[in-house]
């Protein structure tokens, strides 16, 4: 992997003699000093010098890698580095220099991967292994490679407080949690990836900071704004008076994670949170800041959350958009949903999971496009006819799908088999981008609980809000909710490897594998222009999924059933049926190495007894997959 030159542009930054400090600290009224430690014990101070626009900066010789140190404005409390790399002890104790330069890559080669070959595999550092550690990650990848997923996706892992947390409490953005393993650790994970042939995209968030030991307040009062409100109070600043060095503090951020970290890509959480009114959107400006200084070779995808369906994210700069790759597109999670289960909570009121919503969405790429959506009382969405479908990320759960569920289920939790397997086939060959939740190859027993480890007054305000969130839920109290700071709540959610080898569970776990292959290997499902995709509701809750090529010859179908009740598809009323009694049984998700029942398949008259998904292809199947 090359890079163009690029330098962190703040922090501490140590070469062969010396280290230089840089930090952006608006409210000092006449001094910055770095304080260095050994122990809890000040042995040095330096004074900072006035660069001018609220910066002040100075090179110290002799200050090696793993020297700890804190910033102090006038006479106040010393603080932890708004860019610190490293907080070994807490997020409220000294940073530490870390020399990211001396790491040595093996990746050479390595160029990333582009939007169209991602699929998508998402965890969470903590919770995937027994460890909960970067280095425990990289004892599995030759499993996720065995998979056949091209990426894997960390849950954000800026260091937070405590020992453990979900991902979004995040207040040091530019240091790889402690209890991962820190800065060097994940680069070693990086490198180890990419040597598998497999992309790293991370997490991050840059709408809000954690509520426990966010300093940049007392750096900055310009890093927020009264102007904008989000559901997490003030907005970050990133539109109004003084607003540029917060800009480039969050373009520096998403820099540092591909030049230092060989980070492949960002999902960018909650991007609707970031109110920015300036002429230049804040992810058009990083979108442009990181191309220009990436190598023309380099995939480096940028992948956004956002609710409100608005394409123009995701449409090229030339096309008036801001050039990000990809976005989240939950509507075709939440179809799927209330097909499967009938759930109509909250925002699922939104949908009604029929096969002629989900066809429009799958066709569309997101269901709203304009309509009024009743959870929001308002229209919500713009249509994207003109955006290339991979660049819409689709999953059937994800980690706020389950972890923002009271109980943190799963979605293979509240079906039976047969319907989860069905909803897998639908995801996987679908043209859109697949996304995978650690765990939901092999329907994972373990929950994804909501989890923290905030200090005790913050912790009983966050369990108390966290059961008033669900008081009113008629199936439960409560109280019943598992408390999030309870080191139990973070241990249910570890995966159960041990898991994968028990038979229902290496049985969706083989489907799983066989799916993965099919989209990789046959034409039609390589192909995703959206001329090649035709999405025909057959039933209430069927629908046909028709892939090809342009040729005859490659094409591929895929009948899936989501209902609970059976369905007979009359060869009169849908003349498809018949044309699929000539073609090749590519897979079955009853098939019984799938766990499923085996049950035959009678094509003159087609009938299938309940949820089930069908592959058929013109010619006959890749080797090795199985169709019963």
């Amino acid at each position: 992997m090359s890079t163009t030159a690029w330098t962190m542009p703040i922090g501490a930054l140590p070469d062969a003699h010396g280290t230089r400090f840089r930090v952006w600290a608006a409210n000092a009224q006449q001094t910055v000093a770095v304080l260095l430690y050994e122990g809890t014990n000040v042995v040095a101070t330096h004074q900072l010098s006035p660069e001018g626009n609220g910066y002040f900066s100075a090179y110290i010789a002799g200050i090696r890698p793993g020297t700890r140190y804190m910033y102090r404005i006038d006479a106040n409390d010393p603080r932890p580095d708004p860019a610190s790399r490293a907080q070994p002890d807490s997020v409220h104790g000294p940073s530490s220099v870390v020399d990211l330069a001396a790491f040595h890559w093996t990746d050479q080669h390595w160029h990333g991967l582009p939007l169209e070959d991602l699929i998508i595999y998402e965890l969470h550092v903590g919770t995937f292994t027994p460890a909960g550690t970067f280095g425990a990650i990289m004892a599995r990848l030759d499993y996720l490679r065995g998979l056949g997923v091209t990426a894997i996706e960390l849950m954000p892992v800026a260091d937070f407080p405590g020992d453990r947390n979900w991902g979004y409490d995040g207040v040091n953005l530019f240091a790889p949690a402690r209890t991962y393993g820190g800065a060097v650790a994940l680069q070693r994970l990086v490198n180890a990836a990419h040597e598998q042939g497999m992309a790293v995209l991370l997490d991050v968030v840059y709408n809000h900071l954690g509520p426990d030991g966010n300093y940049l307040r007392q750096f900055s009062e310009s890093y927020f704004t009264s102007r904008h409100h989000t559901p997490w109070g003030e907005a970050l600043n990133v539109d109004g008076d003084d607003s540029r060095p917060v800009r480039d503090y969050f373009i520096a951020n998403a820099c540092s994670w591909a030049h230092e970290y060989h980070i492949d890509g960002l999902r960018l959480d909650a991007t609707h949170a970031i109110i920015d009114d300036s002429p230049k959107h804040l992810l058009q400006e990083m979108t442009e800041h990181l191309h220009a200084t990436l190598p023309n070779e380099r995939h480096f995808v940028l992948i956004a959350e956002n609710e409100h369906n608005d394409p123009r994210i995701i449409r090229r700069i030339s096309e008036n958009g801001y050039g990000l790759d990809g976005q989240w597109a939950d509507d075709f999670h939440h179809q799927v949903r209330v097909a499967l289960t009938g759930q109509r909570e909250g925002y699922f009121a939104d949908y009604d999971g029929s096969a002629e919503d989900l066809a429009a969405t799958i066709q569309q790429g997101w269901f709203y496009t304009g309509q009024y959506a009743p959870s929001m009382d308002k229209p919500r969405g713009k249509p994207a006819d003109d955006v290339p479908l991979p660049r819409f990320v689709y999953c059937i759960q994800n980690h706020d799908q389950i972890g923002n569920r009271a109980f943190g289920e799963r979605l293979s939790h509240d079906l039976n088999p047969a319907a989860y397997r069905a909803a897998s086939v639908l995801l996987l060959c679908c043209p859109e981008t697949p996304l995978l939740f650690m765990g939901q190859e092999w329907a994972a027993s373990t929950p994804f609980l909501f989890f923290t480890d905030h200090n005790p007054e913050l912790g009983r305000l966050v369990t108390e809000g966290r059961r008033a969130e669900f008081a009113y839920f008629e199936a439960f109290a409560g109280a019943q909710v598992p408390d999030p700071q309870a080191h139990a709540t973070f241990a249910r959610s570890k995966l159960r490897w041990q898991e994968v080898s028990q038979p229902f569970h290496n049985g969706v776990l083989n489907m799983y594998r066989q799916l993965i292959t099919l989209r990789k290997q046959v034409p039609a499902l390589r192909e995703t222009a959206r001329e090649t995709v035709t999405v025909t509701p057959l039933a209430e809750h069927t629908l046909l999924l028709r892939r090809t090529t342009g040729n005859p010859a490659n094409m591929v179908l895929i009948l899936a059933h989501l209902g609970k009740a059976g369905v007979t598809l009359d060869a009169a009323k849908h003349p498809v049926v018949s044309s699929l009694a000539t073609m090749h049984l590519l897979l079955d998700s009853e098939a019984v190495a799938f766990a499923g029942t085996g049950a035959p398949i009678d094509r003159a008259g087609l009938t299938l007894e309940g949820p089930r998904a069908l592959v058929f292809g013109a010619t006959a199947r890749p080797n090795k997959l199985t169709t019963h």
